[in-house]
């Protein structure tokens, strides 16, 4: 079984694959699946190969995006979010 995604993001958009955050609380409560917070940040997968790009990003970027973006697709039991390059924020250095 390779890593390699069989995905393929059409026009100028990217394949993430959001960076989960904490299940427990600072004061060291487990949080259920359904108060935890949405991720907003994650690791690019794939990248469209568009004449529309408008940013340099490159697969195994770390980035920042809106909290309710993009469309979440389940991949080999992974879940990812696919959303168009100009929504994200910012990369992470």
């Amino acid at each position: 079984m390779s890593n390699k995604i069989n995905i393929e993001p059409l026009g100028a958009r990217v394949l993430v694959l959001p960076i989960e955050g904490e299940s427990q609380s600072p004061g060291g409560v487990l949080l259920p699946e359904t108060a935890k917070e949405k991720p907003q940040q994650g690791t690019i997968e794939a990248i469209g190969n568009s004449e529309d790009r408008t940013t340099d990003l490159k697969v195994g970027d770390r980035v920042l995006f809106p909290k309710y973006t993009g469309t979440e697709i389940k991949y080999q039991g992974k879940t990812y979010l696919l959303m168009n390059e100009e929504d994200v924020l910012a990369r992470i250095k």
